[in-house]
């Protein structure tokens, strides 16, 4: 360590927790055994880098490596990256949570490899690597192990037409199925085809119940790796027709039959109508009615889920704003094309993001182009909760929690069953029902952008220009904290303006991860730590993380969802860092901070940490009192210091720099010179207004006023809306209208053979009520059966007085006829 550096490298190591107990072995001065931690003579922390305090060896065994994410179906290899081995050897052991073991080997060149292993959950894996065959683990890394459907298509292997694989043996869908992979993802001269099946076995809810993925049996073996292979299906041995989904794997040939942990290409998980038996193959709609019907009965015995999940927002404008609890489901995404496989009529599908606590379950919103939702009551395309949530839930591992496939297991193979394979989906639809909105209650929003300005929780804005480390939220409960940055910003002549801005944003969730997004210096870019390490988004932009998922589906936005349901956006447009905060009805009355207390009533927005609270008229010069006086402490600070100039501005010196004199807005003009430009940019947007006037950018205050209205229509989309809930048909007649929201009719009619008793149609109300209820169908009075009876009547009547007249007629044409001679 650089002597110069030493006291605030001190000070630094007495205010930053170590990741755990120390480690039990390894020198002082190497990172053997001590990847993480900052004690000793050097550091062995992520931080040491831009400290420059790291240990010299600190590449040789804190490991970075590429690929650094896979499936969790495993069989995915990656080099160890700065680590160059002498000679090659067979005696690399990768180990995975300290209990799963794959074999490593290093190549010609000195380079280190490992395989992934076939895992259970997803998240950041640890990993350990031995390179004396297992009798010492001195090396660390991180494995990150993701969702099948979130890796690349390249990654995979492909069933061509996998709509006819799970088909294969009904109704016209017979013949060959082929499988193309990369050839050169898997390098080898020759493979074997293997088929794997899933299931999960015991009884529900107990600590019997687990989940297995199984080698059943091969295809092929010993083929030409050329990238394709063609077969006609047979049916499956008995023993094996248990087995209802599974995935292919492509292993070289030189592995033993069903080896696991090697490297491998996996086809998707699907239903496995090819392998199903003679029974599928003779009658394949009684084989799936009578699975159908078994589902069903299951479903009778186990807990009702449905209490547990939330429920949907009413309208697709507050699903996508909502972005704390519900994300895309990656099949039905509007930004990717809208494919709506599933849901036939709907443009935009969301998934609760966080897993019921109790039974894992998911719920799942579907909505259509006009942004009404699409209820199963209505359609079979509407939206279904899941029993077991697709993207799984912690801890994983067990059913129904297993990413992807407990999902597979409880809710998409009884699809198949009742609704693709057999003309059944009543029955699933009734044990799968969409979710209304009447319980529906959207976040709260609060944001801060600019130099800096906040609109609170309550609504309250004001602008803030302290230089220093602030928190924004503090919330009671959950105990969820969001701090903040802020500092000035350089003009293009060098110098520093008066305005300050966000540049770093951290948050932490009870006993979650750290996610801090700050903006990479000089690069105008977005960097995002967890816990203090710098991750890498090249290969995924979805990450679980103890506590939270992350998202960036966008280079200039980050999404942290928290498992309260709290969600945080972070962002970057013009020179700093943009920030909203959504909270979940229940954080009303338990919060505190910059961003206000949240409860309704914006006059205790400005409450200090004694308690008091600033009056709601008070002036910036004494609202600078109420942001200095929620400056960050450096016992619980989120924030990170890498940098000597982090670590002397913010962790040695003051969180709120009083030597910093700010620009108050009552005291800010733009100048003549600008007056007539931002009069037309910024109209009546004084936060606009004010950071030009405190930078002299125009641009600057661009990005504010777009910021602003992003805020605006965020808050717009989030409000409130009313619905009535769904509206029944009558029996024996018909409904139309699909939206149940304020303002929406309902018309009612009847089949023929029935009359409407009752209103024709039924409005709904502000207060949450239908105007009139479903009226009902009666037979036998219908307008038509009336007129039918009227007119049959007539018709009748008429006919006899024909005859009548007729026969008369008859009558007395014969007794003429009788007098003639």
């Amino acid at each position: 360590m650089k002597p110069s550096l030493l006291p605030w490298a001190l000070l630094l190591l007495a205010t930053r927790p170590g990741p755990g107990p120390r480690p039990a072995a390894g020198a002082q001065g190497s990172c053997a055994h001590r990847c993480g931690f900052q004690d000793g003579l050097c550091s062995c922390h992520p931080t040491c880098f831009g400290l420059a305090s790291c240990c010299s060896d600190i590449r040789d065994f804190c490991l970075e490596i590429s690929p650094y994410s896979g499936s969790i179906m495993g069989g995915k290899a990656f080099v160890v990256q700065h680590l160059n081995w002498s000679s090659p050897t067979d005696s690399v052991i990768c180990s995975f949570k300290e209990s799963i073991q794959t074999r490593g080997f290093v190549d010609a060149s000195g380079r280190v490899h490992c395989v992934s292993p076939l895992l259970y959950e997803t998240g950041r894996i640890p990993f350990s690597l031995s390179m004396d065959n297992g009798r010492s683990f001195p090396r660390s890394g991180t494995w990150l192990a993701v969702h099948p459907s979130k890796v690349s298509e390249s990654e995979k292997s492909h069933l061509v037409n996998e709509t006819r694989w799970q088909y294969y043996g009904t109704a016209g869908t017979q013949g060959n199925l082929s499988l193309t992979w990369n050839t050169l993802t898997l390098p080898t001269t020759s493979v074997s085809i293997e088929l794997w099946g899933y299931e999960e076995t015991g009884k529900p809810y107990s600590q019997e119940w687990t989940a297995a993925w199984s080698y059943l049996y091969s295809l092929a073996t010993d083929i030409t790796n050329s990238g394709s292979f063609t077969f006609t299906p047979k049916p499956a041995a008995q023993n094996y027709q248990r087995w209802k989904v599974g995935a292919l794997r492509i292993v070289s040939s030189k592995q033993h039959a069903g080896e696991k942990d090697v490297h491998a290409l996996w086809s998707n998980e699907h239903a496995l109508a090819w392998h199903l038996g003679d029974d599928f193959r003779a009658d394949p709609v009684a084989w799936a009615r009578a699975q159908c019907l078994a589902w069903e009965e299951l479903e009778d015995q186990l807990p009702n889920f449905l209490e547990e999940v939330p429920d949907c927002p009413c309208t697709l404008a507050q699903a996508r704003a909502d972005s704390g609890r519900f994300q895309a489901d990656y099949g039905c995404d509007l930004e990717h094309g809208s494919v709506c496989t599933y849901h036939p009529g709907a443009v935009h599908c969301v998934r609760s993001v966080q897993a019921s606590p109790l039974y894992g379950s998911g719920q799942q919103c579907c909505y259509t182009a006009a942004g009404t939702q699409l209820l199963t009551a209505d359609s079979t395309s509407g939206s279904t909760p899941d029993r077991g949530h697709d993207w799984g839930a912690p801890p994983y591992r067990v059913p129904p929690r297993v990413p992807g496939l407990s999902h597979w297991i409880y809710d998409v193979l009884s699809f198949y069953y009742c609704c693709l394979w057999a003309p059944e989906c009543p029955r699933y639809m009734r044990r799968r029902p969409s979710s209304d909105c009447r319980s529906y209650r959207p976040p709260r929003l609060a944001s801060a952008f600019g130099d800096p300005h906040f609109v609170t929780f309550d609504g309250t804005n004001f602008t803030f220009n302290g230089r220093g480390e602030y928190v924004l939220l503090e919330a009671s409960g959950t105990d969820l904290r969001v701090q903040a940055r802020a500092q000035t910003r350089m003009t293009p002549e060098g110098s520093q303006d008066r305005g300050t801005g966000l540049t770093a944003v951290a948050v932490q969730e009870g006993g979650s991860d750290v996610v801090e997004v700050r903006l990479r210096e000089g690069a105008g870019a977005l960097q995002v730590l967890v816990n203090q390490e710098v991750l890498s988004f090249e290969e995924q932009s979805w990450m679980d993380l103890k506590g939270m998922f992350l998202s960036v589906t966008v280079a200039d936005r980050v999404s942290v969802m928290l498992s309260s349901g709290a969600g945080v956006e972070v962002s970057v447009q013009g020179p700093f860092l943009s920030v909203a905060v959504l909270l979940p009805e229940k954080f009303l009355t338990h919060t505190r901070g910059l961003l206000g207390t949240l409860n309704d009533d914006p006059a205790d927005d400005f409450t200090l940490r004694s308690g008091q609270a600033l009056p709601p008229g008070s002036s910036s010069r004494e609202l600078s009192r109420f942001g200095a006086d929620w400056a960050v402490e450096n016992a619980s600070s989120l924030l990170t210091y890498d940098s000597k100039s982090l670590v002397d501005s913010f962790l040695l010196g003051p969180k709120h720099d009083p030597s910093f004199l700010p620009l108050f807005p009552e005291e800010t003009a733009s100048g003549p010179s600008l007056e007539s430009e931002v009069a037309e940019l910024c109209g009546d947007d004084s936060f606009c207004r004010f950071d030009v006037a405190a930078t002299g950018s125009l641009s600057v205050g661009n990005a504010t006023r777009l910021l602003h209205r992003r805020h605006l229509r965020h808050a717009q989309s989030l409000q409130p809306v009313v619905s009535c809930g769904w509206l029944a048909p009558p029996a024996n007649g018909h409904k139309q209208g699909v939206s149940y929201l304020v303002g929406a009719t309902v018309r009612f009619g009847c089949e023929s053979g029935y009359s409407l008793a009752g209103a024709e149609v039924s409005t709904c109300q502000a207060d949450g009520t239908w105007s009139r209820p479903t009226p009902t169908c009666q037979p036998g009075r219908s307008y038509a059966v009336l007129l039918g009876i009227i007119f049959g009547g007539l018709a009748v009547v008429a006919l006899v007085a024909l005859v009548y007249v007729f026969l008369c007629r008859r009558r007395s044409n014969t007794a003429v006829w009788g007098s003639q001679p």
